[in-house]
């Protein structure tokens, strides 16, 4: 699985980075977690609002913080559960 958290660096940003690891160590589940924060890259992903997240290529959340149990979800979707 494959997590990127776009981001400038704001607390936001680092809050939904670690709800991330968070939800995946409470899934047992394994992933490449990176945190984009270069605005090229937050722009060519598509990403209009920070903090963005994206699954597997796929936008889930920008602009806001998810909670835990949303990418929990998220998760459990990209996994086919």
């Amino acid at each position: 699985m494959e997590i990127r958290v776009y981001g400038p660096g704001c607390a936001r940003c680092s809050t939904l980075e670690q709800r991330v690891f968070n939800a995946l160590a409470s899934l047992d589940v394994a992933a490449d977690v990176r945190k984009i924060s270069s605005l090229e890259e937050i722009t060519d992903a598509g990403v209009m609002a920070t903090p963005g997240l994206v699954i597997n290529g796929k936008l889930y959340s920008q602009g806001r913080l998810p909670s835990e149990d949303e990418i929990k979800t998220w998760l459990r979707s990209e996994l086919g559960e």
